[in-house]
């Protein structure tokens, strides 16, 4: 970042003499100054930590929406959040935003010596084999396990869809889905078999889970995306039934189960 003076009216803050990224990082520096915003000084990296993930889930959501636009709009919040913690590290004498870029760029080159060196690669599939070898090279690290580097911070859905390829590589995984779909029935019969007992239906709810991952995975969908979808679904569906609950004068608490599935089925045959 460029070490002229930080803007103090808007007019400075939008130099066009300043590349867009040079005025991000410059308004950030400045946000962040002792007469800058009081919200921004307060932030540090652990508050900031939701932040993060909500806007990379926004990101996923106007992916699957198909909206360029807001696509475009949510990349700049989630780039916002890296040039944040690029600050904040900054102002404690630590990396900043070209370091971070730096150790990006220097990965891409060495990740990728199928492009930048001598190497072949067959197939993204042997891309991503030589990507893990590689990676395990750089922390140093004897293989102790397929499953070695996958986030325990991922969401769950995610987190099982990885764990379950990385075991795929080592030939454990069904390779029709008849037995997929047999695993599900059994899980979804020991989760009833359990109703009565707090502890032993939520581990039986979670295998259920992973099987459905698992059956998801076996498909090629996206097990997130899916879910997603079928939530926003759903809220659609949720907020027409209010509505014409309102329409009608019925007051929703009080009506019954049936009462409200009559107006669910009419939702459902609307387009």
């Amino acid at each position: 970042m460029t070490d002229s003076p930080l803007p103090k009216t808007a007019a400075d803050a939008l130099n066009p003499k300043f590349s867009p990224l040079d005025q991000l990082l410059r308004i950030m520096a400045r946000l962040r100054a002792p007469d800058g915003c009081p919200w921004d000084r307060e932030q540090s990296h652990a508050t900031l930590r939701a932040s993060v993930i909500e806007e990379g889930y926004e990101v996923a959501a106007a992916i699957s929406s198909g909206d360029d636009d807001n696509l475009r709009e949510e990349l700049g919040d989630l780039l916002l959040q890296v040039v944040f913690h690029a600050q904040i590290s900054r102002e404690r004498g630590g990396w900043d935003f070209d370091a971070v870029a730096a150790g990006i760029v220097e990965k891409l080159v060495r990740r990728h010596p199928h492009v930048f060196g001598s190497e072949d690669a067959a197939d993204s599939a042997a891309v991503l084999t030589r990507w893990e070898e590689i990676k395990r090279e750089e922390k140093g690290v004897m293989h102790e396990s397929l499953l070695d580097g996958i986030s325990e911070g991922l969401p769950g859905l995610l987190r099982a869809e990885k764990i379950q390829k990385r075991a795929a590589k080592a030939g454990f995984d069904w390779n029709e889905l008849p037995p997929v779909i047999a695993k599900i029935r059994e899980e979804l019969a020991e989760v009833e078999a359990v109703l009565t007992d707090p502890q032993k239906v939520e581990d039986e709810i979670g295998d259920l889970l992973f099987s459905v991952v698992n059956l998801a995975r076996k498909l090629k969908v996206d097990g997130e995306v899916a879910l997603q979808r079928a939530t926003e679904k759903f809220s659609t569906r949720f907020r027409k039934i209010e509505a014409i609950a309102q329409q009608r004068g019925l007051a929703l608490e009080k009506m019954t189960l049936p009462e409200l599935d009559v107006i669910w089925d009419e939702v459902k045959a609307t387009p």
